[in-house]
């Protein structure tokens, strides 16, 4: 059983989980980041993502979920921290009972491939800037069957507690890989062809007369989500084998989604086509 230390101050340990959730270089010089919300460390234990420490009060009666996973996970050590502390801390308006030190996964190409399906649907999202948007493409996409997301370039930070929280525990069911170089996305999408040969690139534009639901997305596809200002930069829109367009309302002033949105559009439609919800009157 883990040993556990009482943090009664904003010590030394305090301000290291501080900065696990304020400062994005230190997490990656530590290796891990602070979490919190039931549903995402039930996930994260339940898909084996290792644990460094939990974080609770000693001030409170915890709930039996809480003694469990105390019990239960294995960490290097706990912390028991006052009310007041655990309040600083939480990110949420009621106090989480419960936080997580958690260790960051390595980016690995070679094992994104190897987990992938026969006929796999995944998503590349070019430099995203904004929290919020992350955690909504990573939801849609554990909601609708994309087996992993690619993020490139200067992106805001994957394990940033709002974009963790955001995903609703998505964000530990979804492979996500960051590529930061063209060598190596290039060198990603080469193996993706060679493994999928009839692999298809998508993205998506308003200047096509490709409507969504007209491309078969019934074989290999990667999605090319744009950054939400700039959209896709040129190299990925060169690289691009077709481009559909999300059809609006005739009456509609809205010339294009938010990016979240458009990304779950696509999504759904992928999934519509092959099958993946039940028909109208079935027990689904």
């Amino acid at each position: 059983m883990a040993k556990t230390q009482r943090i009664l101050s904003k010590n030394a340990d305090y301000q290291r989980f501080e900065v696990l959730k304020t400062n994005r270089n230190k997490r990656y010089n530590y290796g891990t980041f602070l979490c919190e919300g039931v549903r995402s460390l039930k996930e994260a234990r339940a898909k084996g993502w290792e644990f460094e420490s939990l974080l609770y009060s000693f001030e409170s009666p915890l709930s039996d979920w809480a003694k469990g996973m105390l019990a239960d996970v294995k960490t290097e050590c706990n912390y028991a921290l006052t009310d007041a502390l655990m309040a600083d801390l939480s990110g949420k308006e009621d106090t989480s009972e419960l936080m997580a030190v958690i260790k960051m996964q390595k980016d690995d190409p070679a094992a994104i491939l190897a987990g992938l399906s026969d006929n796999p649907v995944i998503a590349l999202f070019d430099r995203p800037s904004n929290r919020g948007n992350l955690g909504t493409i990573i939801r849609s996409a554990d909601a609708l069957g994309i087996e992993a997301l690619v993020i490139t370039g200067h992106a805001v930070d994957l394990y940033d507690p709002e974009v963790v929280v955001s995903t609703m525990g998505s964000f530990f069911n979804l492979p996500v890989l960051r590529l930061s170089s063209n060598e190596d996305i290039h060198a990603f999408i080469d193996a993706l062809r060679k493994k999928y040969p009839n692999m298809q690139l998508l993205g998506t534009t308003a200047h096509t007369n490709n409507m969504i639901y007209d491309v078969d997305m019934t074989r290999p596809t990667m999605f090319f989500i744009g950054n939400e200002t700039e959209g896709l930069n040129r190299h990925f829109r060169e690289i691009c084998d077709v481009y559909v367009k999300i059809p609006m309302a005739e009456t509609s002033y809205a010339s294009s989604f938010n990016v979240g949105c458009a990304a779950t559009v696509m999504f759904y439609e992928a999934a519509r086509q092959r099958g993946g919800f039940p028909t109208a009157g079935s027990n689904g």
